[in-house]
């Protein structure tokens, strides 16, 4: 493996200060001398804000004051005469990680963020999963104008990857179709209901008080979520232009463990799988899935198969959800951006 003998300083900033963003700033700590030593960057971040206030060190932030970040023991500053948009606007840095929930109505405030640091000459890497559904081609447009790239590796499968599998790896070859299970909380809640024989509600209290839920989980059992992944494979795989309007989609609060079994004594599965192909088919359902396929996996794992017209079919499996889990494709994508023909695993 080549080691980088010069570094080059990539400052960063973190809007959004969730699991997720929190997760990034955890990775970068952790991983900060290691980035430096394998890929030649020197990643420092110079600024976050929240809805909690706003925090700038320009020299970036050291070892003591991440892990203040991640204790939450940091005291957050309120200037009233700064916005998260001055921050990104203003604040000196080469990228900006967008972590702020998904919000698939109009994509805000995630949107604005990405169209202003853009717009600023910053590069963006997202987790945010509204602005690409909704904007996808728009964000692509305007990121080859400014010369800048946009990097979504954790919106789609969390530490999977498979956009970049796509995009990259499996460059030259026709992409066929992809189905999958991207969507963890509802392969916990069926896995669950498979193999103890509990009914939906009683697994989904579960999930809620593991945190694999939400306090209001319609977005993941009704299928939403893994719908809005799907158009952000349509469009940045496919090039359909997509909408969420486009999916067809129905979810998992209806299945029984009766239907569960019977699936089981026929040897098969009951599983949520997303589907999207090159002709513009989208679709998350509830399917018969054997027990011996690749997509057949347990718990909170994720799984995507990728038909192709040289490789053959590719089955990746992943964890696809998790803050430090998101920070790794995060991290990922920072990487890439400056060092692309780089090796070596983090």
């Amino acid at each position: 493996m080549r080691m980088k003998t010069n570094t080059k300083t990539v400052r960063i900033s973190i809007i959004g200060f969730g699991y997720v963003g929190a997760g990034v700033a955890e990775v970068i700590r952790r991983k900060r001398e290691e980035i430096a030593r394998k890929y030649g960057l020197n990643t420092k971040i110079v600024c976050i804000a929240d809805l909690n206030g706003i925090f700038i060190d320009e020299n970036g932030l050291n070892e003591a004051e991440l892990l203040k970040l991640k204790t939450g023991d940091m005291n957050w500053e309120k200037p009233e005469d700064m916005t998260t948009l001055d921050v990104i606007k203003d604040v000196e840095h080469e990228v900006m990680v967008e972590t702020t929930p998904t919000n698939v109505v109009n994509g805000e405030p995630g949107l604005t963020h990405i169209i202003t640091a853009l717009e600023s000459g910053r590069h963006v890497v997202t987790s945010n999963k509204g602005p690409l559904a909704l904007e996808y081609s728009r964000l692509m447009k305007l990121a080859a104008e400014r010369g800048k790239e946009l990097k979504f590796e954790a919106t789609v499968g969390g530490a999977m990857p498979i956009i970049s599998l796509l995009r990259e790896n499996l460059a030259g070859n026709g992409i066929l179709s992809i189905q999958g299970i991207l969507n963890g909380t509802c392969n916990y809640i069926l896995t669950r209901m498979a193999e103890e024989g509990l009914p939906y509600e009683h697994v989904l209290k579960e999930a809620q008080e593991l945190g694999l839920a939400e306090a209001e989980p319609s977005k993941d059992v009704t299928g939403i979520d893994t719908a809005v992944k799907l158009v952000i494979l349509a469009n940045s795989v496919f090039n359909l232009n997509a909408t969420y309007k486009d999916v067809e989609v129905a979810g998992i609060a209806e299945i029984t463990p009766d239907a569960l079994k019977l699936a089981d004594d026929a040897g098969y599965v009951i599983k949520l799988i997303g589907e999207v192909d090159r002709k513009g088919c989208l679709k998350v359902r509830p399917r018969l899935v054997p027990k011996d396929d690749p997509l057949n996996v347990s718990g909170t794992l994720n799984v995507a198969t990728i038909k192709t017209d040289l490789a053959g079919d590719i089955t990746v499996i992943g964890k696809g959800a998790g803050p430090i889990e998101a920070a790794s494709a995060i991290l990922s994508d920072i990487i890439s951006i400056y060092n692309t023909s780089s090796g070596g695993d983090l």
